[in-house]
């Protein structure tokens, strides 16, 4: 048989992959052993310095936002332009006469009698007064009234004291608010055939002195 010992440094190493010494057999244990320390191979890493990667300080700039300063904004009070009012007589004693009559300009025929009756009875002309129909007029107040009129005296018929902004009375008396008499009474045309309201209402006229 052929001896099959395999001897050669190629076709080891095809068989032993890990690092095969040859020795003498005749070699002390002592040389033996030395080589197979050698497998094992400390490495001192004491003189190997690995560079300490250094990330460069990355400087953000300051930015400043400036501040949107927003203005104070004063809003003056606008007051409303006053009105201008159409009316009949010239207001010369400052007596402001309100009807309230939406279809005819004063009134009826009987209501415009009875004011013409009761105008007379106070002494006045149509120089004298200033007659509003105040159903032209939406939103109306008497602090508007008064700084038109300068009126001293209001005799209102078919107006509400409440429509003006002033506080409540009876029909047919005499009231002083802020320095100006007032006298509410009916709508004329409806207080033509009231005699019992028109009794009350010439009572109270008979006192008042323009």
């Amino acid at each position: 048989m052929a001896d099959q010992l395999a001897t050669g440094a190629e076709a080891l190493r095809l068989f032993f992959t890990d690092d095969v010494f040859l020795v003498d057999s005749n070699e002390p244990a002592e040389i033996m052993m030395k080589a197979a320390e050698l497998k094992t191979i400390d490495v001192d890493t004491s003189d190997v310095k690995i560079s300490e990667a250094k990330i460069s300080e990355v400087k953000i700039s300051e930015v400043k936002i400036s501040e949107v300063k927003i203005s104070e904004v004063i809003i003056s009070e606008v007051k409303p332009a006053a009105r201008a009012f159409t009316y009949l007589g010239k207001n010369q004693k400052n007596v402001l006469i309100l009807v309230n009559d939406a279809t005819n300009d004063v009134s009826t025929e009987s209501g415009r009698e009875l004011l013409r009756n009761l105008v007379k009875a106070l002494q006045m002309t149509a120089n004298d007064f200033a007659l509003l129909n105040v159903s032209r007029y939406e939103q109306l107040q008497f602090n508007e009234l008064h700084s038109f009129f300068s009126c001293r005296l209001v005799l209102a018929f078919g107006v509400l004291p409440s429509h003006l902004g002033v506080a409540d009375q009876p029909q047919h008396m005499i009231s002083t608010q802020e320095s100006v008499q007032f006298v509410f009474s009916g709508n004329l045309d409806q207080l033509s055939g009231d005699l019992e309201g028109k009794k009350k209402l010439w009572g109270s006229l008979k006192q008042i002195r323009i």
